[in-house]
């Protein structure tokens, strides 16, 4: 998905973005969550960590997603 891609999307949608890190451990991580802003240089991605600012420079890949499964009901365990 390219930037005008990414900012064509209505904020809300469910995306997932990798984005490079600037550092010497890992290369690049990824944002699960939804798009709550796009502007010319950041986009934000609320997860469920909280919310990550991304440089558009340093997005790798991004595509939307389908929302979570619901979760199933707990059984109780068999005796």
């Amino acid at each position: 998905m390219t930037p005008a891609e990414l900012r064509a999307l209505p904020l809300g949608t469910r995306v997932v973005v990798r984005y490079r890190l600037h550092g010497d451990t890992h290369k690049a991580t990824d944002a699960l969550g939804e798009l709550v802003h796009v502007g010319d240089t950041t986009c934000t991605v609320a997860t469920r960590r909280g919310e990550v600012v991304i440089a558009i420079a340093d997005i790798i890949a991004a595509k939307t997603v389908p929302p979570p499964p619901e979760r199933r009901p707990r059984t109780p365990a068999a005796e």
